[in-house]
């Protein structure tokens, strides 16, 4: 039986799934491996695609999106491995992931969940493969500029080294944990539909007395972060502050969603400003001063009510 059961949610993304998977085949122990794909109802031909080309993938195909939390939920009812890898379909494995994170997990009973070292498509560090839990401070300031001053959101796991350190929380785009242990914090909540329900796991790992360990000898690309990064979605925008409200409000209570979005609507005032203001420079980079600032005023909106989610979500 093997002892890992990787789970993949694919929306539209079939090609990066054959990546994903063949990134999968060259570099870990197949054996070791079962591979789970759910489809949340993109009908993309994925499953077509795996039975010509990995016909040892589990294909759960869903009649309906129901975003990533609960569609990773119905893959790990088909899981029978110990270990439960989670990876998104953009992402692939550089070298021998999966044994360097099931060893970082084995070595501590301590531990619940592990994180590879996110790389860019270029190679370069994708900074958000390790986070600080949200409060609603730390996500009206956030900044890359921020990060690197302070080595806040996680940044000091940068800092050292080569051996698996702890921190507060990883990205959702990979993550491996124990079977057990994902059962016993109950999976993922049901609420979200996408944006922060990997930042709610790693709250509910910590609350159940669990370490979260970076490991930066694993190595894992993940295409789409850094792009995303750069592009300007009102419905990405708005559903992203709806997440963090449903975290917040879901862990501590309606007065910190409240607190979260009077921090954000100051950081919108402040920073709208600013992004004007830097459009006056020629050197300064337009286009992402222009989703900045489109995001800004987006959020500011959503802070007084003139965003909603219903509004921003097409599923087209």
């Amino acid at each position: 039986m093997p002892e890992i059961s990787v789970i993949i949610v694919n929306w539209r993304s079939k090609d990066y799934v054959r990546q994903c998977l063949s990134a999968l085949s060259k570099y870990c122990p197949i054996a070791e491996l079962e591979i789970i794909v759910v489809d949340s109802a993109s009908y993309d031909g994925c499953g077509d695609m795996l039975a010509k080309e990995f016909p040892r993938a589990v294909f759960v195909q869903l009649d309906q999106n129901v975003g990533f939390g609960r569609a990773n939920n119905a893959g790990f009812e088909r899981a029978t491995g110990e270990y439960v890898w989670l990876l998104n379909p953009d992402t692939e494995v550089v070298g021998d992931a999966a044994t360097t994170l099931r060893a970082a997990l084995q070595a501590r009973n301590d531990v619940g969940m592990v994180g590879a070292r996110l790389l860019n498509c270029d190679g370069s560090l994708q900074t958000a493969c390790v986070q600080s839990l949200p409060t609603p401070l730390n996500q009206a300031l956030d900044s890359e500029l921020l990060r690197h001053i302070f080595g806040v959101w996680g940044f000091k796991a940068f800092r050292s080294g080569s051996q698996p350190v702890e921190v507060e929380a990883i990205s959702g785009a990979c993550m491996m944990l124990r079977r057990v242990d994902f059962d016993r914090v109950g999976r993922f909540e049901r609420r979200y539909f996408m944006y922060c329900e990997d930042m709610d796991l790693c709250f509910k790992v910590r609350k159940h007395g669990l370490k979260i360990l970076y490991v930066p000898e694993a190595g894992v690309l993940h295409h789409g972060g850094a792009s995303a990064q750069k592009q300007f979605s009102k419905f990405s925008v708005v559903l992203t502050q709806e997440a963090v409200t449903s975290y917040f409000t879901g862990n501590y209570g309606i007065a910190h969603a409240w607190i979260y979005r009077f921090c954000m609507g100051v950081s919108a005032l402040v920073r709208i400003p600013a992004l004007l203001a830097g459009r006056l420079f020629p050197r300064a980079s337009h286009r992402k001063n222009s989703a900045s600032l489109k995001k800004w005023i987006t959020i500011l909106r959503w802070c007084l009510g003139g965003e909603r989610w219903a509004k921003a979500y097409s599923p087209s």
